[in-house]
């Protein structure tokens, strides 16, 4: 494959096996791309035409190997789509993201390939194999099932139309609400603009003018760590409204880059594929490979929920409404929701960002989440400076066990800058499998810092933090010897499990008084100041599950239509608001025009609920840890590490989540840590 001139071709020999950052430019994705998924493609070839009987290890272990050097070039690809990207490779994006669909799907679609596949699944029980080959061989013929391998010839085809016109769509989708995101910002002008500001805010609209290349200027942009902060500390409640209106209008600012002509198609391919799995609705669809398993079980889950906190919301309204008024105000508005709260944060916790943040310098929070790291499963983090990577705010550390084996890779790319989406996620550059160690990466979106000075986090941010550390860990921890079965690879419900589960060791108050160091006077955070952010932990509790909740259930509404011919979208998100009572001035934490997490691909698309269906799992296993009064217990950490964070997708996730538990999960402990109950 090598050309001689491509360096994604090539051997990958720097250290740890990283890909060639700054030998490659983005022109080399295309022909990489192209020389991989041929390569890919005459393997599964060989492995459709072997003449030999198929077994396990001839078609389906074979099948998982294949394709090596593509998943190698595309994991790449898609992260740096992700987090650096420009226009040239945007460009790539908008051309390839089809092919590489239609490449995935050419695979899966292929019915030589899927008879041998179906012929080892049908003797999967009596020709010998273990558990986890067992596994290995349900998984993959349940990928083939769901992509329409047992599809006529005519439903394979426009299966594989589908998949090619949904990437396409998905794809654009995305750099629409990106571009947004990176052309919007709001100009403060002198001092009056700056009004209620903290000094890191104002520092940091300084620093976003800089690299928006207007030095000496003030701006707000549109990076969710920047305008949550501003909208709760301005007292400018004009300029809190252009904020808020601009934030929650991303995906429709500009008539040529509106994205719901785009969420129209991208609802009416999915219905379609659907239909051609014989399915009413693509969330039934969807929830076939989900531990919920029905839409019912989602409504049921939500519906629980959602009494009592919007409840709690009314509540919390009439205790913001009270401080208002002494500013002349007779209702809250959506723009004034999160400042009110914020002075009543103050004024009844005692708790002001300006007295946490300086505990809380990202250095030290990564300090505190390694920290928990080696005293729960014994991981060592060292950071390793020198290999060039693609940005350089990007930090690599070497993970070893605690016997000095090396266990993967962990790169760190914590703050917010051109070309990278907002929001928070983990990725991967390799995945675990046997003998191959992972290499994991966390994004986040953090205001940086004044040149010299260390960045302060808010609470929010160090729970992001902890958050997308608990999905690295997932990655890193893994121990499975296949890579289609590893790390991440779990069902949707299950994923998040392990990320909000680790967000209890953020605030637990043994860590904090370790780590919460005053960044002037080297001071721990005093127990009495502890007390107050426990205090507080349920503070607006009842804001912000509504917040989730209702675009959660507006993704099962929109994935659940059965007929989507006359699909408006602006108006079905206001009519289902209003149904599903959607207080006006709590809104929606995503709005359907941005909701990246459904409409630039399909994984949560019908499962933006798994991070509450997660919650109940992990609020169950971390109230486990309570039982026992200590947050590091040995047996307790041994055992999570075995069921959570190593087992990956070889068994069964409740059945993972009863041997840890001894039971069935509850309810109850998500209600009591979200304050939701009496």
């Amino acid at each position: 494959m090598n050309d001689g001139h491509n360096p994604l071709l090539g051997t990958w020999d720097g250290p740890y096996g990283l890909p060639p950052f700054g030998a490659f430019a983005s022109g080399h994705f295309g022909p990489a791309l192209d020389a991989t998924m041929a390569a890919h493609s005459a393997e599964i070839k060989a492995i459709a035409a072997d003449p030999a009987e198929p077994d396990f290890s001839n078609t389906v272990a074979a099948f998982e190997r294949s394709g090596a050097a593509f998943k190698r070039v595309a994991n790449l690809f898609f992260n740096l789509c992700s987090s650096a990207t420009d226009e040239a490779l945007q460009a790539v994006e908008l051309e390839y993201n089809p092919k590489v669909a239609s490449h995935m799907a050419g695979i899966l679609l292929d019915p030589d390939l899927f008879g041998r596949v179906d012929a080892v699944y049908r003797k999967r029980h009596s020709s010998g194999l273990g558990p986890l080959e067992i596994r290995l061989v349900e998984r993959i013929h349940l990928d083939f099932s769901n992509a329409g391998a047992e599809l006529d010839t005519k439903g394979r085809a426009r299966m594989t139309a589908i998949v090619e016109d949904l990437a396409g769509r998905c794809t654009t989708f995305g750099q629409y609400v990106l571009a947004d995101e990176d052309e919007w910002f709001l100009e403060l002008e002198g001092e009056a603009d700056l009004a209620g500001l903290p000094p890191f805010l104002v520092d940091a609209t300084g620093r976003a003018a800089e690299e928006k290349g207007r030095a000496g200027s003030r701006i707000v942009n549109l990076s969710r760590s920047f305008v949550e902060p501003f909208l709760a500390c301005s007292s400018r409640r004009d300029l809190r409204r252009k904020v808020y209106e601009a934030f929650v209008a991303r995906g429709e600012m500009k008539a040529e880059r509106d994205t719901k002509p785009l969420i129209r198609e991208i609802v009416k391919l999915r219905a379609e594929k659907a239909a051609l799995h014989g399915f009413g609705t693509y969330a039934e669809f969807a929830l076939r490979d989900r531990m919920a398993g029905k839409p019912e079980a989602v409504a049921d889950l939500l519906g629980k929920v959602w009494e009592p906190a919007i409840g709690r919301a009314g509540e919390e309204e009439a205790r913001l409404l009270e401080i208002a008024k002494e500013d002349g105000l007779d209702r809250i508005e959506a723009w004034d929701w999160r400042y009110y709260a914020e002075k009543i944060r103050r004024r009844d916790y005692l708790l002001d960002d300006a007295e946490l943040k300086p505990y809380f310098a990202l250095d030290k929070m990564m300090e505190a989440m390694f920290h928990c790291a080696f005293e729960l499963f014994g991981l060592s983090f060292e950071e390793m400076p020198g290999p060039p990577l693609y940005h350089p705010d990007v930090r690599l550390f070497e993970v070893r066990d605690s016997e000095g084996n090396l266990k993967g890779v962990y790169l760190a790319d914590n703050f917010a800058h051109v070309g990278k989406r907002s929001g928070a996620w983990m990725s991967n550059y390799r995945e675990q499998s046997k003998d191959v160690i992972p290499i994991v990466v966390n994004n986040t979106n953090f205001v940086r810092g004044k040149p010299g000075e260390p960045t302060l986090l808010s609470l929010d941010d160090v729970r992001t933090l902890f958050h997308e550390f608990g999905h690295g860990l997932h990655g890193l921890l893994s121990d499975v010897d296949f890579e289609a079965l590893s790390g991440t690879n779990v069902l949707r419900d299950f994923v998040e499990l392990p990320s909000q589960l680790f967000e209890h060791w953020a605030m637990a108050p043994e860590v904090l008084g370790k780590f919460a160091l005053h960044v002037e006077t080297g001071q721990p955070i005093a127990d009495e100041l502890i007390g107050r952010i426990v205090k507080a932990r349920t503070f607006n509790q009842g804001w912000e599950t509504v917040q989730y909740l209702g675009p959660a259930l507006l993704d099962m509404d929109i994935h659940g239509l059965a007929d989507v011919s006359n699909l408006d979208v602006e108006r079905f998100e206001r009519e289902r608001s209003d149904a599903i009572g959607i207080p006006a001035n709590i809104g929606l934490r995503h709005r359907l025009p941005h909701f990246q997490h459904l409409f630039t691909d399909d994984g949560y698309a019908a499962g933006y609920y798994v991070y509450m269906w997660a919650e109940v799992l992990e609020a169950d296993v971390f109230a486990a840890f309570e039982e026992r009064g200590d947050v590091f217990d040995r047996e307790l950490a041994e055992r999570l590490k075995k069921t959570i964070y190593a087992a990956g997708n070889s068994r069964d996730p409740a059945e993972l989540f009863r041997e840890f538990r001894g039971r069935d999960p509850s309810i109850g402990p998500l209600l009591a840590q979200r304050g939701l109950t009496e």
